[in-house]
Order: structure tokens, then sequence, then C-alpha cells
């Protein structure tokens, strides 16, 4: 898989974080590679380790997005957008091997492929931010 369609597919393992509690992620995780998910081996252990370091600092990384985010916080956002940012924050401030032009670029992709029409913007928007 390239890069971007693993970003994508641990995009829909972490949106799952909005519907489900932290205690059922396991179950919600195996569901996911079982039912949703086409990557196997060297490909599912990166997309099972990248969600795995996201949700441990996901209390850390919306704090800083109601910091950053001028009259908006995370219970306002659409939960397309949040999971979106959350990635993308993740990317900018945690993960070493993705440049932050990367991940801004590759947020606002996703943006327009599964948010709204203002998503893009919105996300670039917060982005720049982090930048």
């Amino acid at each position: 898989m390239s890069r971007r369609e693993l970003r994508e597919q641990i995009f829909k393992l972490l949106f799952r974080i909005e519907f489900n509690g932290m205690e059922e992620m396991p179950q919600q995780e195996q569901f996911f590679f079982e039912d949703d998910c086409t990557a196997q081996g060297a490909d599912a252990e990166y997309i099972s380790s990248k969600y795995q370091k996201i949700a441990e600092k996901l209390e850390t990384i919306d704090n800083m997005l109601n910091e950053k985010a001028q009259n908006w916080n995370t219970a306002r956002m659409g939960k397309v957008d949040l999971t979106i940012l959350r990635l993308a924050i993740y990317e900018i401030i945690f993960d070493e091997e993705v440049p932050t032009g990367v991940a801004i670029n590759e947020a606002v992709e996703l943006a327009k492929k599964f948010g709204q029409d203002a998503s893009a913007g919105f996300v670039n928007g917060i982005l720049a931010k982090f930048a």
C-alpha cells in the first residue's frame, strides 16, 4: 500500500473512536482488520501501530487543538474533520518521519475525500496554526 492508502486506513480506524469507548476499541480494531481493511503483514502492523500511538496521545492532541483553534473546540467540530486533524497533528508534532507540509497536504486531501464542502479549508486553516 502507498503511504496515502495507509494514512486513509489509519483515518478510518481512528474514526471509530467517535462512536465507541476506548475500552471497546481493541475489539473495534479487530473488526476493522477482519471486515474493512485489506492490508496485511507489514502494512497492517504499520496501521495498527500508528493508530495505537495516536490513541495514546488523544487527550494531548485534543488539548492542543482546543488551544489553537480560535472560536472552536473539539466538541463542536465535525467528527470527520476532528479525526483528520487528530491524525495530522500527531504527524506534525510527534512523528518525525512525516514532514509538516506532507502531513498538512495529506490531511487536506482526506478532508476533500471524506469531509464536507468546507472541510478542506477548515482543516488547512487549523493546521496552519501548528506549522
